[in-house]
C-alpha cells in the first residue's frame, strides 16, 4: 500500500467517524497536488458546539483504533468547538459548527481538488 493509499483509508475511517456522531455534509479532498503541507481534507459540521466536540472526538478515536495509536500531531479550537482542527500531517479533519463552514467555504476554495468517495454503497442508501 502506497502513502497516498493509506492516507485515503485514514480519511475514510475519519469520514465515517464524523458521519457517525452526526457530522453532516461530510466531504473528503485530495489536496496533496495543489497544498504541499498535506494529501486531504475531512470536512464536516456540526449543529452546536457539543456536537462539533462529539465528533472530533469520535474522529480522534476511530483514526487512533485504525492506524495503531495514531494520535493528531496538534489540535486546534477544542476549547471554543466553532472549528476543530486536527492535523494528522498528511490528512487535517476539520470540524465546524454549521455557520462557521458557511462563513469560511473551504470547499469553495478548494473546489477544483478531488474527492474521495467515503461512503460505501450500503451507507448512500
Amino acid at each position: 500500500m502506497t502513502a497516498l493509499e493509506h492516507v485515503r483509508d485514514l480519511t475514510r475511517v475519519a469520514a465515517r467517524a464524523a458521519s457517525s456522531k452526526g457530522g453532516e455534509d461530510t466531504v473528503v479532498l485530495e489536496v496533496g497536488a495543489v497544498l504541499a503541507i498535506c494529501d486531504a481534507f475531512v470536512l464536516t459540521s456540526g449543529r452546536n458546539h457539543r456536537q462539533v466536540a462529539t465528533i472530533a472526538e469520535e474522529v480522534e478515536a476511530q483514526v487512533k483504533a485504525a492506524a495503531a495509536g495514531r494520535s493528531p500531531l496538534r489540535i486546534e479550537g477544542r476549547e471554543q468547538a466553532e472549528w476543530v482542527l486536527l492535523d494528522y500531517g498528511d490528512f487535517v479533519v476539520h470540524v465546524f459548527l454549521e455557520e462557521t463552514r458557511r462563513f469560511y467555504e473551504l470547499e469553495r476554495l478548494w473546489r477544483d481538488a478531488p474527492r474521495i468517495e467515503w461512503e460505501d454503497a450500503l451507507d448512500r442508501k
